[in-house]
């Protein structure tokens, strides 16, 4: 008697062109498991997810849902065969509600009146209450956060009642006690013969989350394996084909002069609700400052008010000494402070455009990359080779748009546009998230080479490994305002993540 498979993906071939995305790859998950697929970024393991949600279509190769092969051309297919996908980068219309997101497509679904909304939203405020993902249902997506978006889009699954789910680093914004209730709904999907296929980069997360592994390299599915017969140490090693370094260890270094002082600020949100409230926080020279937080409470606005795309109502900001001019995003740049934003396609690059231009947006007014008002084509061009070479960008060539090169080589070009202007204050918003361990491995390496060479890093991210790890200094925000600091040697997740959410840390646990 043969094993049924809740999905089983024969001798998958995908091409785009010349280029093999998936070459004869043979993947298949059990109904009640959760399903690790692991891989760096280009492996294809994206690839292989986007056919089985009916994004792509494979060039060649079956996929077969419980034992029958199934036809799926479309989103719309993969859904009514029961396959819901939470992408990484969402599939949202900012301009209509969460609840209006989760219910569209439905059939008349906005012809049957108010009551029949309210009904909806009430169902889906109970779904979401009930995997411990709330989120305002009757607010524009646009004014959400970025951790907000994501959870619409999980609940969006769960709602159309999905028996397969796959979940692209589900967990990125999340804090340790949130993840851990993810965990648990993951755990209760699997009770009741669901099948969960987790792409993720965070090897802890695979082995606390997973039952079964599978591995891919440059197009090829390398390895699987059941979580009890592997580590992360292995893991990382069949993802990247060679021994990672061990993580970097920060010697003790003193602080220089403070270079950045916001003092007694008030930022408003979108949505017209402050954001940061008589908000204050330094940064010396030479430091890397880690801000810790659940997504949603000020972060983006700090990012953004430090980098001139946001003004503030009160208090002052000096920047080397030097009133910050509110608002103004060229006298950031001019001030030396540089920016790597949370959605680097949204607000860093831009995806139709090739290298070159991208690497030109801060720096095409000097006299090095213009003359006359026009651009130094040749000279650019050079230019921009050298930095491609020293920042490892793979690329097919300098035109080529950045929409097509892998998460871990836009963020590797946007990271070469911003050091070259040697800043010297690096604002990095999720500066790793949705990259492989191999490209983490490098950003986290950049960030460190500014702070030994005397620059300074505001670190924010809500992956506190990452925090951890990187930051010579820890803040803790929540509703808008600092409410724990400390040390690295100070430091414990348990702590931190009390703080994040908005309990009281007793003085003497807090140390």
């Amino acid at each position: 008697m043969h094993e049924t498979y809740s999905v089983e993906m024969r001798q998958i071939v995908k091409q785009f062109g010349s280029v093999v995305a998936n070459d004869l790859v043979d993947f298949r998950a059990k109904p009640g498991q959760i399903h690790a697929l692991l891989g760096e970024n280009g492996a294809g393991k994206s690839t292989m997810m986007c056919m089985l949600s009916g994004v792509y279509r494979p060039t060649s190769g079956d996929i077969l849902l419980h034992g029958e092969l199934a036809r799926i051309r479309s989103p719309k297919d993969s859904m009514k065969l029961g396959v819901g996908m939470v992408f990484q980068n969402f599939r949202l219309v900012q301009t209509l509600t969460a609840a209006e997101n989760i219910v569209l497509g439905e059939k008349s679904s906005f012809w049957r009146g108010a009551k029949w909304m309210n009904d909806k939203q009430q169902e889906i405020e109970a779904i979401a209450k009930h995997f411990g993902l709330a989120f305002p249902v009757n607010r524009p997506i646009w004014q959400l956060s970025v951790g907000e978006q994501q959870r619409v889009e999980i609940v969006k699954t769960l709602y159309r009642g999905a028996s397969l789910i796959i979940l692209d680093e589900p967990t990125s914004v999340l804090t340790p006690g949130e993840a851990e209730q993810l965990f648990e709904t993951l755990q209760h999907m699997k009770a009741e013969g669901k099948t969960v296929i987790l792409t993720t980069h965070k090897l802890k997360e695979v082995m606390a989350a997973s039952d079964h592994i599978s591995v891919m390299r440059k197009g090829k599915l390398i390895h699987s394996m059941e979580k009890s017969a592997t580590n992360e140490r292995d893991l990382a090693r069949l993802m990247v084909g060679k021994e990672l370094g061990e993580s970097r260890t920060f010697l003790p270094r003193a602080p220089g002069k403070r270079l950045l002082d916001v003092k007694q600020v008030d930022v408003y949100a979108d949505h017209g609700r402050k954001s940061l409230d008589h908000f204050t926080l330094h940064v010396n020279e030479g430091e890397i400052v880690g801000v810790a937080g659940v997504a949603g409470n000020g972060q983006k606005e700090l990012a953004e008010m430090l980098t001139g795309l946001r003004t503030w109502k009160r208090g002052t900001i000096l920047f080397d000494g030097k009133d910050l001019k509110n608002g103004s995003v060229r006298a950031a740049i001019e001030a030396g402070i540089a920016h790597v934003p949370e959605n680097r396609m949204k607000s860093g690059l831009a995806g139709s455009l090739g290298i070159v231009d991208n690497l030109l947006f801060k720096s095409y007014r000097t006299k090095e990359r213009s003359r006359f008002g026009f651009l130094r084509m040749g000279m650019n061009r050079s230019w921009a080779e050298g930095l491609v070479e020293q920042f490892d960008v793979r690329t097919s060539g300098l035109d080529a748009p950045v929409q097509q090169l892998s998460g871990g080589n836009q963020q590797k070009l946007l990271f070469a546009r911003e050091i070259h202007q040697e800043p010297l204050l690096m604002v990095a918003v999720h500066p790793t998230q949705g990259l492989d361990v191999g490209a983490t491995e490098g950003v986290h390496r950049l960030l460190a080479e500014m702070r030994d060479g005397g620059k300074s890093v505001l670190l924010i991210s809500e992956d506190l490994d990452e925090v951890i790890q990187l930051s010579d200094r820890i803040l803790v925000i929540y509703n808008g305002q600092i409410v724990g600091e400390m040390s690295r040697e100070q430091a414990d997740r348990e702590k931190i993540g009390m703080y994040m959410a908005g309990l009281q840390v007793d003085e003497e646990v807090a140390g």
